[in-house]
């Protein structure tokens, strides 16, 4: 854990996530050294100095963003609004040549539009720009280089800096993707659920686009999920320091360690497969992982019992029958073949997921982009 200076300043931060997630990231917070970790929906909040917010871009795999609070203030109408966002000292955090972007939420009765809370936010920025430097910064609502957001929750208004700039699935390393890709932070945050020591045989026999594996082997190394990314929020604000980042970058570069375990991934799709190798070779881990075209049915099973994670087609265009029978499938050979192996499976066919006919020892209730899914483990004697 690193050691944080007892002088410099610390901050309010929230960690946004995926439901299911939360418990998962505030652990991967406390683990950096955040201090006052609380879990929230969909998101967690933490305190720390502009370091920790450095390693916690670097280093979370289950975050999508981290927000840094600038400013909480009460407004129960659109003119406190405006005044308060005035107030803001904006000229210190962007410069005038920059663009930004504002996003806002809203859960009250004062206010019942993000939009237009969006749109009062940007009047009162460009008015304080117009006032003290003469003209105002650009809107780019595309590719900003400052991301603003405004919660509005009754009469608390809050606003953040994001510093993360992109979402945080964006590792940086996925070249090319399959039609129903899963996002980086689920397959992380499936990993840490599923108990996975990083220490025994890691199977994904429905690789698709490789995620689930390419994850695993970055857990198993040691490497920083942001090590890939070109950028970052924070490197466009004005109080950026550089130096500070590439001591973080270094720190990220000196824990990497080689793979020491196999790592198989396979897919019956040989498109999905070629995606998949484009996806380790951008990670780095083309001659590390094995992969190959092969059918679940006819998979190899390594001699040294590990874990599997399976994130089988949900059926959006089979019949519940073809699904069910497939579904079958994937559970009789785990208990012909896999004696002594973890597995688990995600999927949002429930139906389906009883025709694996065993007894699952956790289900946890996940989602794969709009779609609630159950992710189940079981023990196979």
């Amino acid at each position: 854990m690193a050691k944080h200076s007892t002088h410099s300043p610390s901050f309010f931060f929230i960690a946004k996530t995926f439901q299911g997630l939360e418990e998962v990231l505030a652990e991967e917070l406390r683990q950096l050294g955040a201090q006052q970790v609380e879990v929230l929906k969909r998101a967690v909040s933490f305190k720390g100095d502009h370091l920790l917010m450095y390693r916690a871009n670097m280093f979370l795999r289950t975050a999508v963003r981290i927000l840094k609070a600038i400013k909480s203030f009460e407004a129960t109408n659109e003119d406190q609004l405006y005044r308060q966002m005035m107030n803001i000292p904006w000229e210190k955090i962007m410069g005038i040549h920059q663009t930004f972007a504002i996003d806002a939420v809203v859960g009250s009765h004062f206010f019942r539009h993000s939009k237009y809370v969006a749109l009062k936010t940007k009047d009162a920025l460009a008015d304080r720009f117009r006032n003290k430097k003469g003209k105002r910064p650009s809107v780019d609502p595309k590719d900003p280089d400052i991301r603003i957001h405004v919660n509005i929750q009754g009469k608390l208004v809050r606003v953040y800096l994001d510093s993360s700039g992109d979402s945080l699935h964006l590792r940086g390393y996925k070249k090319a993707l399959t039609e129903a890709p899963l996002s980086e932070i689920l397959a992380a945050g499936m990993i840490k659920l599923s108990g996975w020591d990083m220490k025994t045989p890691f199977m994904d026999p429905m690789c698709g686009s490789g995620t689930l594996s390419i994850e695993a082997s970055l857990m198993a190394t040691d490497t920083a999920p942001g090590l890939f990314r070109t950028a970052f929020g924070f490197q466009f604000w004005n109080n950026y320091d550089d130096k500070m980042w590439k001591r973080v970058k270094e720190e990220a570069m000196d824990r990497q360690k080689p793979l020491e375990i196999p790592i198989h991934a396979s897919d019956v799709s040989p498109k999905a497969v070629r995606i998949a190798k484009r996806n380790l070779e951008g990670a780095d881990l083309l001659d590390q992982v094995e992969i190959s075209v092969i059918k679940y049915q006819s998979v190899e099973v390594p001699e040294t019992p590990g874990w599997m994670l399976i994130n089988p087609p949900y059926g959006e265009r089979l019949a519940q029958h073809e699904i069910n029978d497939f579904y079958k499938t994937i559970g009789d050979r785990m208990k012909q073949d896999f004696k002594g192996w973890q597995a688990w499976i995600i999927s949002s066919n429930f139906e389906a997921m009883k025709k694996i006919g065993l007894k699952p020892l956790k289900r946890i209730n996940l989602f794969n982009g709009p779609l609630a899914c159950k992710f189940q483990g079981y023990d196979l004697y």
